[in-house]
């Protein structure tokens, strides 16, 4: 060490020893302390909530649909091939002239080849509609994930108010310890008794007791939030109080997106219905060997042939029911929009309950802060009057306990107002 003269200085090796220890003890001190955010919480639960490897499968499924849609528009080939054996054929015999014996055993193989040239958009649509239906599933999906956060919302929540409770039955405690250092001085200069002592240690006793219960019951907390999260958070783990967050009157839940992406999808079947009753036209090349050749029954040899041109496809059909299909769609339609309306209708009718619920809380807190600067002034007045042997013990534990609920009461109201507005 150098001094301010700038003197070199050796500190003892056993001092120098001690200062080793105590700087590695802080570093590991500060290594054991986590702190866990509320966001981080969210986070942590939702990657390791074995309904999330869902949304993965989603995306691809997807991917897959729509790459299968895209090769729609490649050629299509069809191949395929007969071996027969006939118990008669036609024979053709004119003496001098012609003379045709068709061969009893034919064989025939041949390809199809096509590409169609009225597309109309239908692959196009095919590929919005597998994307739309793949982000509805993940809407679902982020639906039961919401869920998700009510529950670490309770737990995280719960750990806050036991923390706060925790807190205040500390200073519940040096409350007692005070009145007892106040007691004992008395006892020694003979103005109060050895019972109002023992009182005194007896709540004390029970406050050491209720904060036993407070730890197991952020032990059951914090064992549960851990799973969730797939982290270990023991004691030494500190949970933040998250800052207030903005609160919006409007509803933006992952249902409503659901329900508007259904709808989508429907309008996007019924333009896909449309558009599929269209004649279609397609150019094509049908072309193989056969024997005899299917375009010349009078070659007697295995012989190349083929055919080429536009084909015309027109099933009718689909017309027969298309006006009931859009109905029965419009029809699908209506049930979403009455469904989003009643969820809005439901949803609306909780947002002004949470609204109330909040303005409630702040009105209890407001009145809180007046009651405990009332109860720690009267706090204050009883631990004199004790000191000064003008009240027993049991009139200073009535007063510290007081001032201890109203304490109690205002930490239950802070996390209360900040769940609320979660």
């Amino acid at each position: 060490m150098i001094n301010k003269k700038g003197v070199e200085m050796k500190l003892p090796p056993k001092i120098l020893r001690y200062f080793v220890i105590l700087l590695y003890s802080g570093v590991a001190l500060a290594q054991e302390k986590n702190i866990v955010t509320l966001e981080q919480c969210y986070k942590l639960a939702e990657t390791n909530y074995p309904l999330t490897r869902e949304r993965g499968l989603i995306r691809k499924t997807g991917e897959y649909t729509v790459a299968n849609i895209s090769k729609g528009i490649y050629p299509q080939l069809a191949v395929s091939g007969t071996a027969t054996y006939q118990s008669d054929v036609t024979n053709i015999s004119i003496p001098g002239l012609l003379t045709l014996k068709i061969p009893k055993d034919q064989y025939i193989v041949y390809g199809d080849l096509s590409e169609t040239l009225t597309d109309f958009g239908i692959n196009k649509r095919k590929k919005e509609l597998s994307r739309t239906d793949a982000e509805v599933q993940e809407e679902n999906l982020n639906t039961q994930l919401f869920a998700l956060k009510d529950r670490i919302n309770q737990l995280f929540f719960g750990v806050l108010l036991i923390d706060g409770q925790l807190q205040q039955n500390e200073l519940s405690k040096q409350d007692i310890q005070t009145g007892m250092a106040k007691v004992k001085t008395a006892i020694d200069n003979g103005t109060d008794f050895n019972s109002s002592l023992s009182k005194l240690k007896a709540e004390l006793l029970k406050a050491d007791q209720h904060s036993i219960d407070l730890k197991a019951t952020r032990q059951a907390y914090t064992s549960m939030l851990g799973v969730f999260i797939h982290q270990t958070i023991n004691e030494n783990t500190i949970l933040i109080q998250p800052a207030v967050p903005i609160l919006i009157d409007s509803i933006n839940r992952p249902e409503l997106r659901a329900y508007d992406l259904q709808i989508k999808s429907y309008l996007e079947q019924q333009q896909l219905n449309n558009i599929s009753n269209y004649p279609h036209i397609s150019a094509f090349f049908h072309g193989g060997f056969g024997r005899p050749s299917p375009l010349n029954l009078l070659s007697e040899g295995l012989s190349l042939f083929y055919i080429t041109g536009l084909r015309l496809d027109w099933n009718i059909g689909g017309l027969y029911t298309l006006k009931k299909e859009r109905l029965i769609n419009s029809n699908n339609r209506e049930i979403l929009y009455a469904e989003r309306n009643t969820f809005l209708f439901n949803s609306g009718m909780t947002l002004q309950q949470q609204n109330a619920d909040i303005i409630r809380y702040q009105q209890l807190i407001a009145s809180d802060n007046e009651i405990i600067e009332l109860r720690d002034s009267v706090k204050r007045a009883s631990t004199l009057q004790l000191q000064n042997g003008v009240i027993n013990a049991n009139d200073y534990l009535l007063d510290i306990n007081a001032e201890g609920q109203a304490r109690q009461d205002r930490v239950v109201h802070q996390v209360q107002l900040l769940m609320s507005q979660y």
